[in-house]
Formats: structure tokens, C-alpha cells, sequence
């Protein structure tokens, strides 16, 4: 064979090789023949690249509607339904939660039951029917709500505890509890009573069936040393009644020298019974609002045990958010306390201005 002969069968067989190899992209679709597209690797079965990339982006998009990263905070409503009463202690949890829902970016349905925990779980309910990505509940009654919240937790919908659950979020499946640990507040609230020399506390109960309020008044029992009486008032809903039955109570018992409220506005309405039944008990409270800090700076009110509702509103709904964006969980399977702390006449002044401002 001639050296020219070869060089032009060389020649014909790349021309051949080529068509064929036109042919067969011709054949397949234009996806594939540009290499954007995924078949099987044919020696292993391994998706391509391409496909791999295709069902990494189904995969974030179904993480994203169920929870647990992805989701875009725009597309985001987090609920929170609390036993709340739109008192001075609800209104700065709610103010915490709408300054979270403006700063992550996403909405925000906030509802509250006014102590009614039938009325709670309807709400909790109809967040779950409105498919909510987020739910944040506080559980002061917490068998009245359970059915409500299972439902929540059945429809993949994450959810945190405030306030009060610490001792029920992990029975609910919630990620974590962001509050107090009540008896402990109790505790602190009842050594520091009986160093001020009280003998005979009354602990001023409003809520009925509120767990959280019996264990502060436990927890005081157990510290106070002296005699403990937990007396059952109307409540925020007729604070002009509980004036009244806390004067009267003062007025015939005369033993009582110390009162410990268990809410802002119930501090008032005792601070105004004190002085009108001419009593010299000492007073304390739980929670804060503008007027209870302004009585402890004026020596009327001696100490507030100050769990930060501002941080209870806010936390849950950036809890609830970076676990629908970020897949990020809180708590590490404990509670994030926000409290107990001590406003008394040596920092009431730092909190005064933030406190009528509504964020303390």
C-alpha cells in the first residue's frame, strides 16, 4: 500500500467516524446532546452531575414546605397563640414577637385566649387548618391543649413552648422552651421575702388551673420559712374586685407582712390594698410594667423577679425561622431561660425608660 493510499483511507474514516457520531446527537434530545441533562453513568449507575444537582434542588424545595431548612422567609407565617390577656405582661411579649416577625422577615399571626384554655386549643387548631410553618404556644394548662398541639406536631409543623411549659414541652415534641423555670423563680422570690423579715406571705394566685402559678407559690414555701397562704383572686379580667379582696383580706388578717403577686397589674391593685387597709406587709412581685417599676423606685414595691417577657415573644418566632431556613434547632434538648432576674431599687432605674417604652 502506497504511502498517498493510506494517508486517504485515514482520511475516509475520520470523515465516517464523524458523521456517525452527528447522527447519534442528532438522535437524542437537545437537553442531553448538550450535556444538561442526566442519564446513568453506564459504568456504574451513578446519576451525572447534572442529575444530582436536579434532585439536590427537589430535595431542598420539599425540606423547605416541611421545616427543617430552605424556605425562603418571605413564604413564612409563624403563629403564636398564648393564654395572654392583653395586660402590661402580654402586650411586651407581643411587642417582642412583631419586633422578631419585622426583623426575620416574615409574618406573623399572634392570637391569645384570655385564660380560656378551651378557647387556646380552638386557636391552635385553626393556625394548624391555616397551614402556619411555625407554631409558638405558651401551656398553662397543658392537658387541655395537648390534643391541639399532637395535631401541629402531626402535620409537620414545628413548634416551641413559652412562658409556661417548661415542665411539658418535651411530652408535646415541641424543639425547646424559652421561659423560666417557675419553681426556681419561686424559690429566689421566697429566700429573699423572708430576709427582708417577712413571716407570713400571702401569694396572690389570679389564674385558676395556670400550673406555673401554684409551683411560683410552692416554690416560695419552700424557701420562705414562715407560713404560706395562697389566696385566690378574680384576676386581671376585674382588677377593681381584686383590689377589693385583697383589702379586705389585709384588713381582717393582720398576721399577713408579706404579699407576693404573680403579675404586674396584680402588684398594683395589691400596692393600692396595702395602703388602703393601713397594712405594712412588705410586697414583692412577678414581671414587670411601667407602673411596677416606677413603685419600686418609690420604695412601695421591693423587688419585681423579672423573666423577660419581651424575649419570650421574640425568641420563638427567630427559633422557628432559622429552623425553617437554616435547619437549626435551639435548647439542645434543655430550655433557653430568659429568667429568673431581680428588678429592685438598685437597678430600676436602668430599666425605667424601657420599661414604659414596652419592651421591659
Amino acid at each position: 500500500m502506497t504511502r498517498r493510499l493510506l494517508i486517504s483511507l485515514c482520511c475516509a474514516l475520520g470523515l465516517l467516524l464523524a458523521a456517525c457520531t452527528t447522527d447519534a446527537n442528532e438522535n437524542e434530545p437537545d437537553d442531553v446532546a448538550a450535556g444538561t441533562d442526566a442519564a446513568a453513568d453506564p459504568a456504574t449507575g451513578a446519576a451525572t452531575d447534572a442529575e444530582a444537582v436536579a434532585q439536590g434542588d427537589e430535595e431542598e424545595d420539599e425540606g423547605g414546605e416541611g421545616g427543617g431548612g430552605g424556605a425562603d422567609p418571605a413564604d413564612l407565617t409563624i403563629a403564636m397563640v398564648t393564654h395572654g390577656d392583653a395586660g402590661s405582661f402580654w402586650s411586651v411579649a407581643k411587642t417582642g414577637a412583631e419586633d422578631a416577625a419585622a426583623a426575620m422577615g416574615v409574618s406573623l399571626s399572634y392570637q391569645e385566649s384570655n385564660n380560656d384554655p378551651e378557647a387556646q386549643a380552638q386557636l391552635i387548631e385553626t393556625a394548624v387548618s391555616q397551614g402556619v410553618e411555625g407554631l409558638a404556644v405558651s401551656a398553662p394548662n397543658p392537658d387541655a391543649i395537648a390534643g391541639a398541639v399532637q395535631s401541629a406536631v402531626d402535620a409537620g409543623i414545628p413548634v416551641i413552648t413559652l412562658n409556661s411549659g417548661v415542665d411539658s414541652y418535651q411530652d408535646f415534641g415541641a424543639i425547646t422552651h424559652v421561659g423560666q423555670t417557675e419553681r426556681i423563680a419561686g424559690e429566689q422570690a421566697g429566700e429573699r421575702l423572708a430576709e427582708e423579715g417577712g413571716t407570713k406571705l400571702l401569694c396572690v394566685i389570679h389564674e385558676q388551673g395556670n400550673v406555673g402559678l401554684q409551683e411560683r407559690c410552692d416554690g416560695a414555701g419552700e424557701t420562705f420559712g414562715g407560713e404560706v397562704e395562697n389566696f385566690q383572686v378574680t384576676g386581671t379580667g376585674d382588677v377593681s374586685t381584686t383590689l377589693t379582696e385583697l383589702q379586705t383580706k389585709l384588713s381582717t388578717d393582720t398576721g399577713v407582712d408579706a404579699v407576693l403577686a404573680l403579675n404586674p397589674d396584680i402588684a398594683v391593685a395589691a400596692r393600692d390594698a396595702v395602703a388602703a387597709a393601713g397594712s405594712e406587709a412588705l410586697l414583692a412581685t412577678f414581671d414587670l410594667s411601667g407602673e411596677v417599676v416606677s413603685s419600686i423606685e418609690a420604695g412601695e414595691i421591693l423587688f419585681a423577679v423579672d423573666q423577660q417577657q419581651y424575649l419570650q415573644g421574640y425568641l420563638p418566632v427567630v427559633f422557628l425561622t432559622l429552623f425553617n431556613t437554616n435547619a437549626n434547632t435551639a435548647g439542645g434538648g434543655q430550655p433557653v431561660l430568659t429568667g429568673p432576674g431581680f428588678v429592685d431599687a438598685s437597678n430600676a432605674a436602668t430599666v425605667a425608660d424601657l420599661a414604659e417604652q414596652g419592651t421591659r
